[in-house]
C-alpha cells in the first residue's frame, strides 16, 4: 500500500508539472479593480475575461463603461499602457408617445410586463409601434439608469448608462438601441403607419412629411415607410437645422439628456394623461 501511495503521488506530481497552465497574477489584481458587473458592455462575457484581455493587450481599459474614468486610468497606469479613447455609448429610446399624447385603444390587465402585454393584442396602445410603459427596461437595468416618468415613458440617465444592452434585449417593440453620444440628431419615433392613421393615435408621431430630409444636408435623412431615417455614416453633416420645421417634434436635437424640438413643432401643454375611451374592451 505504501508503494502504491508513492507511485500515485509521483504520477500526480508529474501530471501537475506537465499540465500546469500559467496564469498571470495581474489578472486577479485587475479583476479587483473592475466593477464585477459582468454586464458584457466591453464586448466580452464578464469582468475576469476582460481582465485577461487587458493583460494580453487585446483590449484597452476604456472599453469598460461600467467603471469610472479614474479607475480605468488606474488600470492603465498599473499595466503601463494608454487608457484608450472610446466614444461613450448610451441607450436611447425611439418613442415620445407618453400617456399625455398617445391614445389607448384597450385596457390591458395582467402581469405588469411589456412582453406579457405585447402578447395580448399588442398591449392596448393605439400606436402599435409605441412604448407600452410597463417598465421591463427599468427592471432589467442593473445600474439604475432608467426610470419611468409620469407619462409611462422610460427616461435614461446617460451618466449611469453603461451600454450593457439589457434594456435593448428586453424591449418587445425594439424601441431601444445603443448609440454613440455624438449621434445628436435623433428620430423619437418608430411608427411606419400612413400619416392620417398615425396622427389619430399619437400627437408626436413622425408623419414622414419629408421636411427634415429637405432641410438637412443631402443624403443625411431619407424617408422610408413613412418614417425619417438618419444615415449616421454622414453624422458629421448633422445639425439642428433638420429639426426646425418638423410639425410634430418627432425629430429632435439632443443636448445632454434633454431633447430639443424645432421652432415649428406643435407645443404640447397638456400635463395630464389623455382620457381613456369608454367603453374599452379588455385584453
Amino acid at each position: 500500500m505504501a508503494a502504491l501511495g508513492v507511485l500515485l503521488a509521483a504520477i500526480l506530481a508529474i501530471a501537475n508539472r506537465r499540465l500546469y497552465v500559467y496564469e498571470d497574477p495581474r489578472i486577479d489584481e485587475l479583476e479587483d479593480m473592475l466593477p464585477r458587473a459582468n454586464c458584457g458592455a466591453c464586448g466580452v462575457a464578464g469582468c475576469r475575461p476582460f481582465a485577461e484581455a487587458l493583460v494580453e493587450g487585446r483590449l484597452d481599459p476604456s472599453r469598460c463603461t461600467a467603471n469610472s474614468e479614474e479607475m480605468n486610468q488606474a488600470i492603465a497606469s498599473f499595466l503601463g499602457v494608454d487608457m484608450g479613447n472610446r466614444e461613450r455609448i448610451v441607450a436611447r429610446l425611439a418613442c415620445a408617445g407618453g400617456t399625455h399624447v398617445a391614445a389607448m385603444r384597450a385596457r390591458y390587465q395582467g402581469l405588469k410586463s411589456c412582453r406579457a402585454a405585447a402578447l395580448v393584442a399588442g398591449g392596448g396602445k393605439g400606436c402599435s409601434w409605441g412604448c407600452l410603459g410597463l417598465g421591463d427596461c427599468e427592471v432589467s437595468c442593473k445600474f439604475d439608469a432608467i426610470r419611468l416618468n409620469r407619462y409611462g415613458l422610460p427616461v435614461i440617465d446617460p451618466s449611469r448608462c453603461t451600454a450593457c444592452g439589457d434594456c435593448v434585449d428586453v424591449c418587445p417593440k425594439d424601441l431601444l438601441s445603443l448609440q454613440p453620444e455624438s449621434h445628436r440628431l435623433w428620430v423619437n419615433c418608430r411608427n411606419q403607419d400612413p400619416q392620417d392613421e398615425a396622427m389619430a393615435q399619437c400627437e408626436v408621431v413622425c408623419t414622414g412629411c419629408g421636411r427634415c430630409a429637405a432641410d438637412a444636408p443631402e443624403g443625411l435623412i431619407r424617408i422610408e415607410r413613412n418614417l425619417a431615417v438618419i444615415d449616421y455614416e454622414k453624422n458629421a453633416l448633422a445639425s439642428p437645422v433638420a429639426i426646425e420645421r418638423c410639425p410634430t417634434g418627432a425629430i429632435v436635437w439632443l443636448e445632454g439628456d434633454k431633447p430639443r424640438k424645432g421652432a415649428g413643432a406643435r407645443k404640447i401643454i397638456r400635463k395630464e394623461s389623455l382620457p381613456r375611451m369608454e367603453p374599452l374592451p379588455r385584453v
